[in-house]
Parts: C-alpha cells; structure tokens; sequence
C-alpha cells in the first residue's frame, strides 16, 4: 500500500477520527426516530456521514497521485487560537463588541497582509450582524458591552 497523495490520506484520517468521535460521544443520548430526532441523532448521523466522506478521500489518495502536504505554519494558527480562547474568556466581562475586535484583529494578524481598513470594515460588520442576529433575533444572553457601560448600552438599543 502506497499512499499517492498525502494531502488526501491526512485529511482522509482526520475526517474519519472526527466522524468516529461524534458518534462515539452522541452513544450516551437518546437517538429517537428520523421523525422524532433525539439528542444523538443529528451528531451520529453527521459523523457517519463525515467518516464516509472520510473513507472516500483516504481510498482516494492511495490510487490517485496529489500533492504533497504543505509545510506548517504556526503563526497563523497561534494568533487565530489565541483570538478565539481570549474572546472565550472576556466574552463576558467585555461584551460582544470588544471580544468581536479582539477576534477579528488578531485573527488578521495571523495572515499574510493586514490591512487596517479591510478588517475594520470586517469588524463592524460581523459586530453589527452578531448582535442583530444572535441578541436581538435569537434573544440569547450575551452581554454586548463591557460592565461599566451597560447601561449606556440598553439606552442606545444594543444592550441585554
């Protein structure tokens, strides 16, 4: 057995080890029917599908030549790991707005050009939709600005 193309062969496995994880954690929740889905049954039927897809892509890159894998890069992974644990752990002290910075700008900086105007549009963006999308439309309790200034912030209209 020779493997043709390493790419495909490593993502092949990592699609089948998370696959094979999912199904493997939903096993202690109720499965239910397809008319009434219990808490397993979407993660148990998205993981058997995942780890098929896995399948295929790993057959797949022992009888077709592809690339090779590329060389790894921590930079960018370390900056976007570090935006996501720290808007993790300031989500609530700080609110949405300032973790939503704090994400975008550092996850911007783990690329190969930052440019300040781009990812501030970003920024806003992606704030203004969060906060329409998951505070006002879902309703969820995320606190959207920093402890001082809630109170400014539900006079304005953007606070919970």
């Amino acid at each position: 057995m020779r493997i043709r193309a390493p790419k495909d062969f490593w993502a092949g496995l990592m699609f089948i080890a998370f696959g094979v994880g999912f199904v493997i954690v939903a096993r202690n929740y109720a499965m239910g029917t397809a008319v009434r889905m219990g808490p397993a049954y979407f993660p148990t039927v998205l993981g058997g599908i995942l780890a098929l897809i896995g399948l295929a892509i790993f057959v797949k890159s022992l009888a077709r030549e592809g690339p090779p894998v590329p060389r790894i890069v921590l930079r960018p992974m370390a900056f976007i790991l570090a935006g996501i644990i720290l808007f993790g752990i300031f989500l609530k002290p700080l609110g949405l707005i300032v973790c939503a910075a704090i994400l975008v700008f550092l996850g911007a900086l783990g690329g190969h050009e930052f440019r300040l105007k781009e990812v501030s549009i970003l920024y806003v963006v992606l704030t203004v939709f969060s906060v329409i999308v998951f505070v006002k439309g879902l309703g969820l309790p995320i606190p959207t600005c920093p402890a001082p200034l809630d109170d400014a912030c539900r006079r304005i209209g953007i606070g919970i």
